[in-house]
């Protein structure tokens, strides 16, 4: 019989399909097996690594489902997060460094960002995250009909570990748009809050894409990250 015991151990100990997670496992010198038969405290280091990849599993986009970090840099920033990780009951990504990747469209800057992600979920540390395209983000925060825009932005201003996709996607940004950077990039600059930022421009393009304020702030909080290379999708098409 399904009991409410059982229901528990679900929600602190979920499946995960450890075989897809066998690449970035091995990043960490750890092994399917060592995850596998996990029934221990909820709060030790297996136990949350397995809610984080299950989040992971059930809220990366199917296309990213497996990325993997791979770029050094990338690796040394999620590496960062964890060394700095605080916490009372259990470690925790609070304040950090962010990430900031550049480089034309194809490159694989989504899927370092997500690779980023997956990579801090085996860690033991608990990272929850927040993933967001630029263009979702202004849609979810124009005024309309039973819309609070205030309250969506502080969900995301405020979320522990943000990723921000394609910022500065438009060639011609609205005194919409470039409010919403500044608000959001200011805000989580001052309060050292960790955000992947991606972008399909070149690092002397981005203060044209985002204006000066937020291309100054994204200099202070970001790793800079950048990528070159053709348009994967094209290759693979």
């Amino acid at each position: 019989m399904y009991t409410n015991q059982a229901h528990q151990n679900d929600r602190l100990f979920p499946h995960v399909d450890l075989d897809a997670w066998k690449q970035t496992l091995a990043a960490h010198g750890r092994t399917p097996e060592q995850l596998a038969e996990h029934q221990g405290d909820a709060n030790d280091s297996t136990a949350i690594s397995r809610r984080n990849m299950a989040r992971c599993d059930q809220q990366i986009p199917l296309m990213f489902r497996q990325a993997l970090a791979e770029h050094p840099d990338v690796v040394t920033w999620a590496r960062t997060l964890v060394q700095q990780a605080g916490g009372r009951v259990a470690p925790r990504v609070e304040h950090g460094p962010s990430l900031l990747l550049l480089g034309p469209t194809g490159v694989g800057k989504t899927h370092q960002a997500y690779g980023a992600l997956r990579w801090l979920a085996p860690t033991g540390v608990v990272a929850p995250w927040t993933a967001v395209s630029a263009v979702d983000l202004y849609a979810a925060l124009r005024p309309r009909k039973n819309n609070d825009p205030e309250a969506e932005f502080w969900k995301l201003a405020m979320a522990e570990l943000l990723f921000i996709d394609d910022v500065g996607a438009e060639r011609k940004p609205t005194e919409f748009t470039e409010e919403v950077n500044f608000r959001l990039v200011n805000y989580r600059y001052a309060h050292r809050l960790p955000t992947i930022f991606t972008s399909n421009v070149m690092p002397q393009q981005l203060a044209d894409r985002v204006g000066d304020r937020v291309a100054s702030r994204l200099a202070g909080m970001c790793t800079q990250v950048v990528m070159r290379g053709d348009d994967r999708r094209r290759k693979a098409a």
